[in-house]
C-alpha cells in the first residue's frame, strides 16, 4: 500500500479521499490555489502546496505543477478526485510515467478511448451494449447535422467528444438551427476539454438518467455495485441522485448492470468508473409502477473517475469506493464477488449548492458561512470541507457540501431527508436547501418517482420553488456590531511543505490595503492590463455592458465600431460549468472592448462600452 497520496483536487472530494487514506494509514498531501489557501482540504491534509492563482488553468489544471508538488512532498501516488484533471488522459500518462508515483485511476489507454465518445460508442456496440442512434465519426459540417435530422428525426443532440454533465452539448430542434448549434458545441468542447470534435445522437424526449457504478482490477475482475438514478437535473447538471432507481424492475436493473460490466470488460478498463445510460420513461407510468425488462435503454457515456454521487452506492453496499480505488491502484485484487454485492435499503444524495433556486439556480458571487450547522442522526451523512466562518470561494463550482440520507426504504428515506434538510442551518450564503425541502415533501413527480431529466427545466412549478425559497431561505446572520470595522491579518508560513497559520483580528482598525490579485476590476470605468500589473486603462464614456457573474469569456462577438441592437449577444461567458449569453440592454455603437476571449472577469466588470 502507498505511504503518501497527493490529492489533486479541492473541497469536499479532496477531504473525502483524504479520509479514506487516513483509514488505510496513508499520509496525505493537498494542493491549493491562492483563494483556497484556507480551504478545508488544506486544513485536513498533512502537508499542503500552492500550485498557482485562482484561474483553474493556472493551478488545479496545471499538471506539471501538481506533479512537481507530489515530487516535493515525496508522495508515491496521486488521486485526482473528480473534475479538474480526473479524466485527463494526458495527465494520467504524465503521472504513470513519473518514476515512483502511481496514478490512482484507470490505465491512460482505456481512459482515453472511453473518454472519446465516438470510440466509446463503438466499443459498447461491439460488446452488445445498446447505443442511441448516432454517428461514430466526428462531425464538422452543418449539412451532416441536417442530413442526420432528416433520417432520424429532430431534435438532434450535438455532443462534444470530451463532454459531460451537459457541457459541450447542444440540441438542434430544426434544420435552421444546425449551423449555430454546431459552432456553439465545438466552441464549448474546445473551451472545456481542448477538443472541438463533436458527434451526433438522436435526442430522447423523455429519458431517465441511470448510471451503474463499477470497479475493475488488473486481475480481470469486474464488479458492478448497482445503479443510481440521476434524473433530477437542471440544464443537464445533477441536483439529486438516489439508489436504487424508483422506476426500474429487478429484471431491467439486472440487464443494465450486466451491460455495464460487459462494456468495461471489452474496453480493458480498471479501477472505479461509472457507465451511464438513458432509459426510455413511459409517460403514462403511475407512481409505484415499474419499468419492465422490455424497456429500451441506451449507453450514454463512461465517466472514467469517481462520481460526485458515489456516496449513494457506498450507503447501499457498505463498500468504500475510494478505498477500493487505492487498493486496485496498489495492485490488489477485488476481495468480493458479484454475488456478494447487495443493495440494502434506499439512499439519496442532495447537492448543497450555493445557488438561488428561485432565480434559475443563479450561483452566489460571494458570502461567508456566518452560521454552518449540518444535520446529524441515524442514516445521515454530510460530506463537506467548509466550516463556520469560512468565506465562500466562487472561482470554481458552486457545491459546498453533499447531504446523503439512508433508510430501509424510499418512503422512510424521504421522511428522514425532510428532517435532515430542516436541521441544515446555513446563514450568510444562499443555498438550494429550500428547493430540496420542496422536492421531498411537496413535489408529486419527485416523490412519486416519475420525473425525467426534462422535468426540472420544463415542468417544475416555478412559483412553488420561489415560495420555498421565501419560506425556508436564509440570509446574512446578524453581527454583534455591524458598524464596527474589523481588520483581520492573516499570516501563513510554509516550511518543508508544512503549513503554519496565524490570524490576528483587530476591531475598530482601518482595513489593510492589499493588491487586487484576482484579476478583477473594482470600478466600472477601468480595466487591468492583460499582464496583470497595476496600470489601468480607461474604457471611455457611454453605456456599459457588464459581466453578470464571475467567469471566463468563451468568445467576444463584437468589435469597436460595430452596431448592436437591444438583445444582441455581445459575449459568451462560461460560469459554473454553463455557457451564458451576455446581451446588450440598449442599442448603439461599440466604442471600447476592454476584454478578450479567454479573459477571466468578475461580476460587474465592464465588457464593452456603447455610444
Amino acid at each position: 500500500m502507498f505511504d503518501k497520496v497527493l490529492v489533486a483536487n479541492r473541497g469536499e472530494i479532496a477531504v473525502r479521499v483524504m479520509r479514506a487514506c487516513e483509514d488505510l494509514g496513508i499520509d496525505t498531501v493537498a494542493v491549493y490555489s491562492d483563494p483556497d489557501r484556507h480551504g478545508g482540504h488544506v486544513r485536513y491534509a498533512d502537508e499542503a502546496y500552492n500550485v498557482g492563482p485562482a484561474r483553474a488553468a493556472d493551478s488545479y489544471l496545471d499538471g506539471e505543477a501538481v506533479v512537481d508538488a507530489a515530487r516535493q512532498a515525496g508522495a508515491d501516488a496521486i488521486h485526482p478526485g473528480y473534475g479538474f484533471l480526473a479524466e485527463n488522459a494526458d495527465f494520467a500518462r504524465r503521472v504513470a510515467d513519473t518514476e515512483g508515483i502511481t496514478w490512482v485511476g484507470p490505465d491512460p489507454g482505456p481512459m482515453r478511448t472511453l473518454g472519446e465518445k465516438t470510440k466509446a460508442r463503438s466499443i459498447m456496440n461491439e460488446a452488445g451494449v445498446p447505443i442511441v442512434p448516432g454517428t461514430t465519426e466526428p462531425v464538422t459540417e452543418a449539412e451532416t447535422v441536417r442530413e442526420f435530422g432528416e433520417e432520424n428525426g429532430y431534435p438532434v443532440a450535438i455532443k462534444a467528444e470530451g463532454g459531460g454533465g451537459g457541457r459541450g452539448m447542444k440540441v438542434v430542434r430544426g434544420p435552421e438551427e444546425a449551423a449555430e448549434e454546431l459552432e456553439s458545441a465545438k466552441r464549448e468542447g474546445e473551451a472545456y476539454f481542448s477538443n472541438d470534435s463533436v458527434y451526433l445522437e438522436r435526442y430522447l424526449e423523455t429519458p431517465r438518467h441511470i448510471e451503474v457504478q463499477i470497479v475493475a482490477d488488473e486481475h480481470g475482475n469486474v464488479r458492478h455495485l448497482g445503479e443510481r438514478d440521476c434524473s433530477l437535473q437542471r440544464r443537464h447538471q445533477k441536483v439529486i441522485e438516489e439508489g436504487p432507481s424508483p422506476a426500474l424492475s429487478d429484471e431491467l436493473r439486472e440487464q443494465i448492470g450486466e451491460a455495464a460490466r460487459d462494456g468495461v470488460r471489452e474496453a480493458g478498463y480498471t479501477n472505479a468508473g461509472t457507465v451511464e445510460f438513458l432509459v426510455e420513461e413511459d409517460p403514462d407510468r403511475e407512481p409505484g409502477e415499474l419499468l419492465g425488462p422490455e424497456t429500451d435503454f441506451y449507453f450514454l457515456e463512461v465517466n472514467t473517475r469517481i462520481q460526485v454521487e458515489h456516496t449513494v452506492t457506498e450507503e447501499l453496499t457498505g463498500i468504500d469506493i475510494v478505498e477500493e480505488q487505492l487498493k486496485i491502484a496498489a495492485g490488489q485484487e477485488i476481495a468480493f464477488t458479484q454475488d456478494d454485492v447487495e443493495l440494502e435499503g434506499h439512499a439519496v444524495e442532495y447537492r448543497i449548492n450555493a445557488e438561488n433556486a428561485a432565480d434559475e439556480f443563479q450561483p452566489a458571487n460571494e458570502g461567508s458561512l456566518d452560521v454552518y450547522d449540518p444535520p446529524g442522526g441515524i442514516g445521515v451523512r454530510v460530506d463537506d470541507a467548509l466550516r463556520q466562518g469560512d468565506d465562500l470561494v466562487t472561482d470554481y463550482d458552486s457545491m459546498i457540501a453533499k447531504l446523503i440520507v439512508h433508510g430501509p426504504d424510499r418512503e422512510t428515506c424521504l421522511a428522514r431527508s425532510a428532517r435532515a434538510l430542516k436541521e441544515y442551518d446555513v446563514e450568510g450564503v444562499v443555498t438550494i436547501v429550500p428547493f430540496h425541502r420542496l422536492m421531498v415533501t411537496d413535489d408529486d413527480a419527485f416523490v412519486g418517482g416519475t420525473h425525467t431529466t426534462k422535468y426540472l427545466d420544463e415542468h417544475a412549478d416555478r412559483d412553488a420553488i420561489a415560495a420555498a425559497q421565501e419560506e425556508y431561505g436564509t440570509g446574512d446572520a446578524p453581527t454583534a456590531d455591524d458598524d464596527e470595522e474589523t481588520t483581520e491579518r492573516e499570516f501563513t508560513v510554509e516550511v518543508n511543505g508544512k503549513r503554519f497559520e496565524v490570524n490576528l483580528e483587530e476591531r475598530g482598525a482601518p482595513a489593510i490595503p492589499t493588491p487586487d490579485t484576482g484579476g478583477g476590476r473594482d470600478r466600472p470605468d477601468v480595466a487591468t492590463d492583460d499582464d496583470g500589473d497595476d496600470d489601468t486603462v480607461a474604457v471611455g464614456d457611454g453605456e456599459t455592458v457588464a459581466a453578470e457573474m464571475q467567469g471566463t469569456l468563451l468568445s467576444v462577438e463584437v468589435s469597436e465600431g460595430d452596431e448592436v441592437a437591444p438583445g444582441d449577444v455581445v459575449c459568451v461567458l462560461e460560469a459554473m460549468k454553463m455557457e451564458n449569453d451576455i446581451t446588450a440592454d440598449a442599442g448603439g455603437t461599440v466604442t471600447d472592448v476592454p476584454v478578450a476571449e479567454g479573459d477571466s472577469v468578475d461580476m460587474g466588470d465592464v465588457l464593452l462600452v456603447l455610444e
